[in-house]
């Protein structure tokens, strides 16, 4: 399982990678392999001011679709737009091509609240 040590985590399975005052966010490894072939990624929400723990998108595999959360407050700058032709980048490279959405921080404090990549090894029994 691919956990890198930089990034940080929800309990929900997001994952974090703060750039300035800017985040990146995306869903781990862990996630994408639980869900199985992802076959579509819906994100409308470029634009808006998002509350932590707020729905963001949803992410659709062959037998599920599950609703994304917002790790920190802020602003939706861009949601990844190679995510429209390739929604399986997210079962390939979670941490890379499959980013999600990149997000302007409100309170750059709430990334201090989120897992470590130990904490969440251990609450995924990795």
């Amino acid at each position: 399982m691919n956990i890198p040590q930089e990034l940080r985590y929800t309990k929900d399975h997001e994952w974090v990678r703060v750039e300035g005052n800017e985040a990146i966010v995306g869903i781990t490894d862990f996630a994408q392999s639980e869900l199985g072939d992802i076959v579509f990624v819906d994100i409308a929400t470029e634009g808006q001011d998002l509350a932590h723990e707020a729905v963001f998108g949803t992410v659709e595999a062959v037998k599920t679709v599950s609703d994304l959360f917002m790790p920190v407050s802020g602003t939706v700058l861009e949601v990844n737009p190679g995510l429209a032709d390739d929604p399986a980048a997210v079962n390939s490279d979670p941490y890379g091509k499959g980013w999600m959405v990149r997000v302007k921080l409100s309170d750059p404090a709430e990334v201090e609240q989120l897992l470590t990549a130990e904490q969440y090894a251990a609450q995924i029994g990795a």
